[in-house]
């Protein structure tokens, strides 16, 4: 490497070695190199953790937007490259800075898709950010909008370029600039909140084409923005496109893993500290994030319901609009004589752990058999159920497992012995011994009712909640502990199932806290929008209210305050 690290930053760079070898490791690819390496540690100021953050998002969003293995000689890529719609400029700013340009003006989406175009511009961000000067000393970005209609702009195209070089890209973003706004762009100025995060809205400026001059010497800039700009012989992307021979993208193999062999939860974009999350609550309030919560609720599942909406599984749904995913769908193993292999369950990934839970609905009296099909086929050890069979006079769920201690009752051909109840004073703990009558195995598992839980509603106090997620995290790990080495798979173990009533509400914000507070103990950041975002891709409208939304965030903050992570007045 041409330029030196000091002493702390080689340290730094072997610690964010060891722990992505691990994950290499695991998925059995190449180890990261020690100079890509650096280039995730420069974007975040040498911390460890943030960079490992920004590594796995910035890997997430290129499977998740389909840059992988770019063939930049090949059309439509090359095309784009040379387009001008996007370089960067041959000059720095007085900092150092490169300077990156975007000139909106030149993008036409009945000609190039969004995809080609987020394909070009990391590509030559990719190259760009291998200069150790650049990476030392950070990014300008010009978004020119001179001369651009709202068609030229495309809202979401815009929110994810300037959303993604923040949150996860590896380069230090200096400052953004958006040049020439149209009227139409800058009345209403909320426009800016729409697109862009708030850690990224601190460093977005509106600019006059001759204001943006001020912030740069003399022969910095092209002679016209808002127009095209000739790629000469000299340019960036010629000289990318001439060398490029066969050249890999070294982080290419780790790409293209499949999101679905990793966690889906790990650290993101965006993640945040303690303190960071109080000021994000505060100064949103109650009312600012009940509307995240909407923007979160309007976007369309992530899937498909065919078999849910199946004729012979409709009956099988204890509400019509609370369907599972095809995607993530725990299958019945096939039987004789049987038509379906349908339940209204969910996989669902936890903290760096895939399929930690299967979300479920309360049982019905005619699907009893096929829960406890499930919970032997799944090797299950811990049920969490969040919802009292009855509330308000209304059934929420079947009584699905015989109740008093030494009760028994036979579901299909699995026959439940209950052992043992402990009553607590928000949750019952109970022990079930299980028994295959066709197989004659016998398991035992442990059964988890949360009391205190008002349908639709929240907990007055996250205390007994976090107390009881305790309680269930502790016993699923004896229970592990306890298999030895018949459990072969994740260290944490099998699915754990959650339900309440319809497996969405008082279900998502369980595993929504289990996944935050996990992180937080982990790497002492979280993102509670992020979480339940990627829940739902699994678990379709996980999160039913904004309230249980807004508890999820305040249960966390007190939760901290109880651990002295967070002073009352932070």
């Amino acid at each position: 490497m041409a330029a030196k690290l000091t002493t702390e930053e080689e340290q730094a760079t072997k610690q964010f070695l060891e722990e992505i070898t691990k994950w290499t490791t695991q998925h059995g690819v190449s180890p990261l190199s020690w100079d890509v390496a650096v280039k995730f540690l420069m974007a975040r100021k040498f911390d460890v953790y943030r960079a490992i953050e920004l590594f796995h998002s910035y890997r997430e969003m290129r499977v998740k937007e389909g840059i992988v293995k770019l063939q930049p000689q090949e059309e439509p890529l090359r095309s784009e490259l040379l387009s001008g719609k996007f370089t960067v400029l041959s000059v720095r700013d007085p900092s150092g800075a490169s300077i990156a340009l975007y000139t909106a003006k030149l993008h036409h989406p009945n000609k190039t898709g969004n995809h080609v175009v987020l394909q070009a511009l990391f590509y030559l961000l990719d190259r760009a950010v291998e200069s150790f000067e650049t990476q030392r000393n950070g990014l300008v970005f010009i978004y020119d909008m001179g001369g651009s209609s709202y068609t030229n702009f495309e809202l979401d195209l815009s929110k994810k370029i300037l959303n993604l070089l923040k949150g996860a890209f590896p380069a230090r973003l200096k400052k953004v600039f958006i040049v020439g706004a149209p009227v139409w762009f800058r009345v209403p100025y909320n426009l800016l909140s729409l697109l862009l995060k708030e850690k990224l809205r601190e460093r977005v400026q509106m600019v006059r084409m001759t204001d943006l001059r001020r912030h740069f010497p003399r022969d910095c800039l092209p002679e016209h923005l808002g127009g095209s700009l000739p790629l000469d012989a000299h340019s960036l992307n010629q000289q990318l496109l001439l060398s490029q021979n066969g050249r890999v993208d070294p982080v290419d193999e780790l790409v293209s893993i499949p999101l679905e062999d990793s966690s889906i939860h790990i650290p993101g974009p965006e993640a945040m500290k303690l303190p960071e999350l109080m000021a994000h609550i505060n100064r949103l309030q109650r009312a600012g994030i009940h509307q995240e919560y909407e923007e979160i609720r309007k976007e369309a599942p992530a899937g498909t319901f065919h078999h849910a909406l199946a004729a012979c599984n409709q009956e099988r749904n204890r509400y019509g609009d609370v369907l599972c995913l095809d995607q993530t769908r725990v299958c019945l193993k096939a039987r004789r004589n049987e038509k379906s292999d349908y339940i209204n369950a969910s996989f669902m990934d936890g903290y760096k752990q895939k399929n930690a839970y299967i979300g479920t609905q309360g049982p019905l009296e005619k699907t009893y058999g096929d829960f406890w099909r499930m919970c032997w086929e799944q090797n299950v050890l811990v049920i969490v159920m969040t919802t009292r069979t009855n509330e308000g006079g209304r059934r929420k769920c079947g009584q699905y497992w015989p109740l008093e201690e030494g009760g028994q009752e036979v579901y299909g051909h699995i026959a439940v012995v209950n052992q043992r109840v402990e009553k607590h004073p928000h949750y019952n703990k109970t022990t079930l011994d299980l028994h295959n009558t066709e197989n004659c195995e016998q398991r035992q598992l442990t059964h988890f009712q949360f009391l205190s839980w008002p349908d639709y509603g929240v907990p007055t106090s996250a205390v007994a909640l976090i107390d009881f997620l305790g309680a269930v995290k502790r016993q699923q790990e004896k229970a592990v502990k306890a298999m030895g080495s018949q459990w072969r798979g994740h260290p944490s173990g099998p699915p754990m199932i959650v339900h309440c009533s319809a497996g969405i509400g008082r279900t998502g914000t369980f595993c929504a806290l289990d996944i935050c507070l996990s992180q937080l103990q982990d790497v002492g950041t979280l993102n509670v929008c992020q979480t339940v975002r990627r829940m739902r891709t699994q678990r379709a409208f996980s999160i039913q209210t904004p309230e249980q939304y807004y508890f999820c965030h305040t249960a966390i903050i007190e939760h901290a305050q109880r651990e002295g992570l967070l002073t009352a007045n932070q």
